[in-house]
């Protein structure tokens, strides 16, 4: 994701970022919604950036989740980056998080000629299906 994508984002009412099929695991271009505590923060990771460059480093990221060696609660294991769409599912399910809006934004079971030729949601719809459930969802600070 480029930088800006984010800025693009954070101009609009109900900010979403437009992902672009080269940028997806399966190629699906959809709208990701950005929940108002990630807006807060945006300004400032994309302060001095230039629009064209990557807003983070995949496998850096990876690489230094894996250095963190940050412990997982409830298993003997340590946090990897995998683990954060494995969390949204589960999470999603605690909250009641809309089955297809989930499917949609995480692209994950959306394969097949009804995503392909039908479902096509419009960006403020799915901010909208989103923020019903991770809304009141705040991450406190620690």
């Amino acid at each position: 994701m480029r930088v800006e994508q984010l800025r693009e984002a954070m101009r609009l009412e109900k900010p979403v970022v437009l992902v672009e099929p080269m940028q997806d695991k399966i190629t699906m271009e959809h709208y990701v919604p950005l929940h108002p505590q990630v807006v807060e923060i945006l300004p400032t990771l994309c302060a001095d950036r230039d629009d064209d460059t990557p807003m983070f480093t995949l496998e850096s990221f990876r690489k230094w989740t894996q250095k963190q060696r940050i412990p997982l609660k409830r298993c003997n294991a340590h946090f990897v980056a995998s683990d954060l769409r494995k969390f949204a599912e589960q999470q999603g399910d605690i909250i009641g998080w809309n089955e297809s809006n989930r499917a949609y934004i995480l692209t994950h079971g959306v394969r097949g000629v009804e995503w392909t030729n039908y479902r096509h949601p419009l960006p403020e719809h799915v901010y909208d299906v989103y923020m019903q459930s991770w809304g009141d969802v705040w991450c406190e600070e620690s």
